[in-house]
């Protein structure tokens, strides 16, 4: 399930696992050797079972053993513990380079949206959705280029505004190189339905050297926007193609981002192979 590829970008970037425990007499445990462990192995099981949650939606409890990759619940604090390293952050990072050396990131204009999805439990990050009569729910904020490539994204409770996130987003976009020069986390443009509408906001974003390009209020639908915004909907659309982010199932927030992290690369993976 990890491609070679994929896998020379990740491993680096993981923190050492602690030391295998085995029993010895008298209950006691000693540590396996790292030449005995195997580091690579190790690592490679766990984010093979990672993967596989999120594409099929399965419980961590439910991960079949026959696959090989260890149990669920050691998947499950694994991604915890990489997500809390920040481990995602640096191969998204990487991936855009690439895509900038190779002038496939469009810089001209950024797109935002939001999701809704419902939370099967009340817990950090979720909040009564306006959109489903206040129950529990969460959304997913995406920041993408003007080709739908995912820059940032977010998690926030369901009752949150949408422009809450317009400045986190933006500021949230790494710094990327992959070209002679500066890098660069500043587009050009930035578009957004009605619900970005607000003249604070706007001042805000051309403050940082950016035009803003917002659908108003009152006006007559038709604004020609969604010529350019339908790349921001497929993007979460292949978000939701992942199916442990349709639904927030668990309480903790860190597992659901780490997800959300997860899925980020893999999009942004795809485009990258596109270029062979």
């Amino acid at each position: 399930m990890v491609s070679d590829e994929l896998w020379s970008l990740i491993e680096p970037l993981l923190p050492e696992p602690g030391p295998k425990l085995v029993a010895t007499a008298g209950w006691s445990r000693r540590p396996v050797s790292p030449s005995r462990a195997g580091r690579g192995s190790r690592t490679a099981r766990p984010l093979c079972g990672i993967l596989f949650v999120p594409h099929t939606g399965i419980q961590w409890e439910y991960l079949p053993q026959e696959l090989g990759f260890g149990s669920g619940m050691t998947c499950r604090r694994r991604l915890a513990a990489w997500n809390e390293a920040g481990v995602w952050d640096e191969p998204h990072l990487v991936l855009l380079e690439k895509l900038r050396a190779a002038k496939k990131l469009d810089w001209s204009r950024a797109v935002i949206d939001s999701s809704h999805v419902r939370a099967a439990r009340k817990g950090p990050k979720s909040g009564p959705s306006p959109v489903d009569r206040a129950r529990p729910g969460s959304k997913h904020h995406v920041l993408t280029d003007g080709q739908g490539i995912p820059l940032a994204v977010s998690l926030t409770g369901g009752n949150r505004n949408d422009v809450t996130q317009l400045l986190p987003l933006l500021d949230k976009v790494p710094a990327v190189a992959g070209v002679v020069g500066r890098p660069r986390r500043r587009p050009d443009a930035l578009l957004a339905d009605r619900g970005y509408d607000h003249d604070k906001y706007r001042r805000l974003v051309r403050a940082r050297g950016i035009t803003p390009v917002i659908a108003e209020r009152g006006q007559e639908h038709g604004s020609s926007l969604g010529v350019f915004r339908w790349v921001v909907e497929r993007t979460i659309a292949w978000l939701h193609g992942f199916r442990r982010l349709r639904i927030r199932w668990k309480r903790r927030d860190d597992i659901h981002e780490a997800f959300l992290g997860l899925a980020t690369c893999l999009i942004t993976h795809r485009h990258v192979q596109r270029l062979r």
